[in-house]
């Protein structure tokens, strides 16, 4: 790699779990092919896996990622477009060395970049791995390429990938919900037909056709003007429930049957319930955003519950550490120990209607006593200035809250009897991230408006 080339890497690109960026004007074909290879370097990779998500630069990044690696000496396999959880699969189940799926994830159509792992499909993060492979695009260190090219081949999953999703749970048992599903062009409408067509649920299948244009709306649920269509829908056909994927379709979000949004805490602990009533004592591991419904649920169904920073990287490593069944983020993020310790976008969905299926209950019946008890603020985020505002800030709030139960084990986390809260900076800007609950609405309500001026005084 030539000096111009480095020279015009923008180092922002990596970021703490995967490279993200405009294309072509931060990410383009030759970034691509040098990523490829460093990536190769960095691992001492001798065969990897490559899947692309549907964006309209995807093949071209992709084409020019794989020519990267096998110019560095590695034997590639391509499983074509695939999401990335299948990317994770088949990664793990073959022992591959390492992969990369090429996406920007739930990034506008402009983005592209690639999120990579090492074998076992464990994530190279900001912490191991995406910080040296941008030190040597950004300095110009990429060792010359090997002696002689990888060899290339091409690899379909997805029959097997579906196989492996259903045995998460019993199909037989799945009762023939009215369900609503969106795939927001992404590639959730190429694996979730295949799925869905072997339970007996009826379905309504929304943004199905894979399109990189996203002519309905961007493929990310969590933002509420991508979630109209569905939640018309969910109404308007009087579903039992509502699922949809972001865009390449790691994550799945839930809309219950009045067209309410369910936040990842919920989901988390009833995914929990689901796995401990077929594996009681089992452990479970939730970052510290969530609700303590997450925690109070796993202790109602005996589990052991265990905390954890945010991150995939660090609840994968902790799932490892405490070969824990089921791993849960509040953003969407779930991780199986029995899909090799990754996280997992389909896989959620059965498992709920499955629970559904199994207790008779609707998925807003299944809330109902979670939405009783704990009253969540929401992610709530804030731009501060300055890196070294961050600190300031977080030093005055661990000040404020001396009194209560406080510990920095991701930003800062405090706890008193009726609330809770935790503020967290972004890894990549100045910007601080607020996630607060209290036992009752005027509660959090009031403590959520305290704790938010202190961050922006």
């Amino acid at each position: 790699m030539d000096a111009a080339r480095s020279s015009r890497v923008n180092p922002s690109i990596f970021k703490a779990y995967d490279v993200r960026a405009l294309y072509p004007a931060e990410i383009d074909e030759s970034i691509a092919t040098d990523i490829g290879r460093a990536f190769v370097d960095y691992l001492h990779a001798r065969r990897i896996a490559v899947g692309r998500d549907m964006r309209l630069s995807s093949p071209s990044l992709c084409a020019a990622f794989i020519a990267g690696a096998r110019a560095q000496g590695a034997h590639v396999v391509d499983f074509g477009l695939c999401g990335t959880d299948m990317l994770y699969f088949g990664v793990a189940r073959a022992g591959f060395d390492g992969g990369a799926a090429i996406t920007a994830s739930h990034n506008p159509k402009q983005y592209n970049g690639v999120k990579l792992v090492r074998r076992e499909a464990f994530p190279l993060s900001g912490e191991a791995g995406i910080t040296e492979i941008r030190d040597m695009l950004v300095n110009g260190t990429i060792p010359p390429p090997g002696a002689r090219p990888g060899d290339y081949a091409e690899q379909q999953i997805l029959a097997d990938y579906v196989t492996h999703v259903l045995s998460f749970i019993d199909p037989a048992i799945i009762e023939p919900f009215n369900v609503v599903l969106d795939a927001g062009s992404g590639i959730g409408g190429m694996v979730a037909p295949p799925l869905f067509d072997k339970l007996a649920c009826r379905t309504t299948r929304l943004c199905f056709t894979v399109d990189g244009n996203f002519p309905n709306h961007e493929a990310n649920p969590l933002i509420e003007e991508n979630r109209r269509d569905i939640v018309e829908r969910v109404v308007a056909e009087r579903a039992d429930v509502g699922i949809a994927w972001d865009g390449d379709a790691d994550r799945c979000f839930f809309i219950d049957g009045r067209g309410g949004f369910v936040p990842g805490d919920f989901i988390t602990a009833l995914l929990a319930e689901a796995f401990l009533l077929k594996h009681p004592g089992a452990t479970i591991i939730y970052d510290l955003r969530a609700s303590y419904a997450v925690r109070d649920t796993v202790a109602k169904y005996g589990g052991q519950a265990l905390m954890n920073r945010v991150g995939h990287a660090f609840i994968k490593r902790r799932m490892r550490e405490e070969n824990a069944i089921f791993g849960g983020e509040v953003t969407g993020h779930y991780y199986f120990r029995d899909n090799f310790f990754a996280d997992n976008g389909f896989i959620p969905a059965l498992l709920i209607l499955e629970l559904m299926s199994r207790k008779g209950q609707t998925l807003e019946d299944l809330l109902a006593p979670l939405r009783a008890k704990y009253f969540i603020s929401g992610e709530i985020n804030t731009r501060v200035g300055s890196m070294e505002t961050v600190d300031l800030k977080l030093d005055a709030l661990e000040a404020r809250y001396a009194e209560g139960n406080v510990y920095r084990m991701d930003g800062v986390s405090a706890e008193f009897p009726d609330w809770h809260f935790n503020v967290r900076p972004s890894n990549t800007e100045p910007l601080l991230r607020l996630n607060l609950e209290a036992t009752t609405p005027d509660l959090m309500e009031r403590r959520r408006d305290e704790v938010l001026a202190l961050i922006r005084a």
